[in-house]
């Protein structure tokens, strides 16, 4: 798998009317807790369904994208943080050490 970098606001839109599952994965440089859970799910991430878009958030370069995803997608901001979106709805939003991408992929299958 490839991170999709998710740094425009208009890409929100195209993922919330996109067709089956889009994941993001908001990140933080500067969190130790972050960066271990990205290392984690990278682990992981074979076991996500092939063609499933996997987008990657750095919410410190990119606050307004972060505040927006909350908005939204109705969650509450966390960092690191992992939601599945499907039909422009967020349908599991987990963060920090419950990040995994074997529990995400249970979710989609």
């Amino acid at each position: 798998m490839t991170w999709l970098a998710l740094d425009k606001l208009e890409q929100l839109s195209h993922i919330a009317n996109s067709e089956g599952y889009s994941v993001i994965f908001k990140h933080s440089t500067r969190c130790s807790v972050s960066m271990m859970a990205k290392k984690r799910f990278e682990q992981e991430w074979d076991s996500i369904p092939e063609g499933t878009p996997v987008y990657f958030l750095d919410l410190i370069s990119f606050r307004d994208i972060s505040n927006k995803i909350a908005e939204q997608f109705n969650v509450h901001h966390e960092s690191p943080q992992m939601l599945l979106i499907k039909n422009g709805e967020c349908i599991y939003e987990t963060s920090h050490g419950e990040i995994s991408a074997e529990d995400l992929a249970e979710q989609i299958s």
